[in-house]
């Protein structure tokens, strides 16, 4: 019996360790007081109407989707062309080319937004939410890369062969044959893509300027102290990145299987 109740008391454990900080946060966001501490008052949707009605909150929110999406619909295409080459041509150099395109997984993104910034600002260009979805789009394009790359196996490889036997042309093979079946594997490379860069504040901090994401933006809120916004805020992030996995559960893995 005690054999049996151990793996159940270290999951509960193990959980409750996970979710404890997120359970707090989402409760105290609906904290009627002024301070997100004890003793809970409410229930009150209070912060969330005042954070809805924001227009530097919801400004930075919509700037975090639209980059979010766009940086990881960028990162993906090119982590699917990068995949594709380096798996169906024999190029030389490619596993030199494999780690070349890995490497960035290896470095900070501090690192990374410095590099960034010092090259932009050579070049003469202004810091604005394009800077930083390039960024975003260097440190996801491994990511997507890998995962693509690692599900490119010899059963699309047969089935472009006999559609090319067929006579399809490159480009028909690589969209009616090679994206359907590696569909499960893209999403599941847009949707990492899409969580990692909605609340990514390093490289967003260091090349943004004025139209700021909204981890810039929460950054600049906890200087002035704790609120109850800041846990409102915080619940619709958490609430956008686990709908993100859901969807990716129940459209993608769960039809796989």
């Amino acid at each position: 019996m005690i054999l049996f109740a151990l793996p159940w008391a270290y999951l509960l454990v193990a959980f409750g360790f996970i979710y404890l900080p997120v359970g707090t946060l989402v409760l105290f966001s609906f904290q009627d007081g002024s301070l997100p501490v004890p003793p809970f008052n409410g229930p009150s949707i209070r912060w969330y109407a005042d954070i809805l009605g924001d227009d530097d909150l919801t400004g930075a929110l919509a700037n975090s989707l639209l980059m979010a999406f766009g940086a990881s619909l960028v990162a993906v295409t090119l982590g699917f062309l990068a995949a594709y080459g380096l798996a169906r041509h024999a190029l030389p150099g490619s596993v030199f080319l494999r780690g070349l395109l890995i490497a960035p997984l290896m470095v900070s993104y501090l690192i990374v937004g410095l590099g960034l910034l010092i090259v932009i600002t050579r070049a003469g260009l202004g810091l604005s939410l394009v800077t930083a979805a390039i960024g975003h789009v260097v440190i996801n394009l491994p990511i997507a890369f890998a995962i693509i790359y690692a599900s490119m196996g010899a059963q699309q490889q047969n089935a472009e062969r006999a559609a090319r036997d067929l006579g399809a042309s490159e480009a028909r093979v690589i969209g009616l044959v090679t994206v359907p079946m590696l569909m499960p594997a893209i999403a599941a490379a847009f949707f990492l893509s899409v969580t990692l860069s909605w609340d990514e504040f390093i490289i967003a901090f260091l090349l943004t300027r004025f139209d700021v994401t909204l981890p810039v933006e929460i950054w600049s809120m906890l200087r002035s102290g704790l609120s109850p916004r800041l846990n409102a805020i915080g619940s619709l992030v958490f609430l956008v990145s686990v709908s993100a996995v859901l969807i990716l559960e129940l459209f993608v893995f769960r039809r796989r299987r």
